[in-house]
């Protein structure tokens, strides 16, 4: 089924307010995958906040243009999905964590930071922690002392308490 003039344009606008706001893209080859997994590898990236899609490679070249994604569009070849996301990491991340448990899915490029990314350098991106989980080791490592400092004070009171009661 092709789209008429207006989807195409529909779909450019749609794409290109996503790139708008995003840092990072990275495209796969999925070719083999089933609909079901497929399916799977969607949910995740929702929940990770990462606009997900299969996409012709004309309309994304089009979306793309003009801006630092640009340079991506020469590894836009073949069935591709796109996942583009404004967080730096996530975008990889949900694609590179479907492709170890998933051989049919192939990482082919991304582009981070106005820079075209290889499999190995997008692979790379997906082992960074993301926002929130170095939020999360950072507030982990901010408690640490008011909960010891806390501890040490129930400490001596308890100690004071006990010497009181033999005194």
């Amino acid at each position: 089924m092709s789209l008429n003039l207006d989807d195409k344009k529909a779909v450019v606008a749609e794409v290109s307010a996503q790139v708008a706001n995003a840092q990072t893209i990275v495209v796969a080859e999925y070719r083999g995958v089933q609909v079901v997994n497929l399916t799977h590898l969607r949910k995740k990236a929702r929940e990770s906040g990462v606009y997900l899609r299969v996409l012709k490679n004309t309309l994304v070249r089009r979306a793309v243009a003009d801006t630092p994604f640009a340079e991506l569009s020469g590894h836009m070849v073949g069935p591709l999905i796109y996942s583009i996301s404004a967080d730096p990491v996530a975008a990889a991340k949900v694609l590179n964590d479907f492709a170890k448990t998933n051989d049919k899915l192939i990482l082919k490029a991304g582009s981070y930071a106005g820079k075209v990314l290889d499999q190995a350098s997008v692979q790379a991106l997906a082992s960074i922690p993301s926002r929130d989980e170095l939020l999360g080791k950072l507030l982990g490592v901010m408690q640490a002392p008011v909960s010891g400092f806390a501890g040490v004070v129930a400490a001596l009171a308890k100690q004071r308490e006990e010497a009181g009661a033999v005194a």
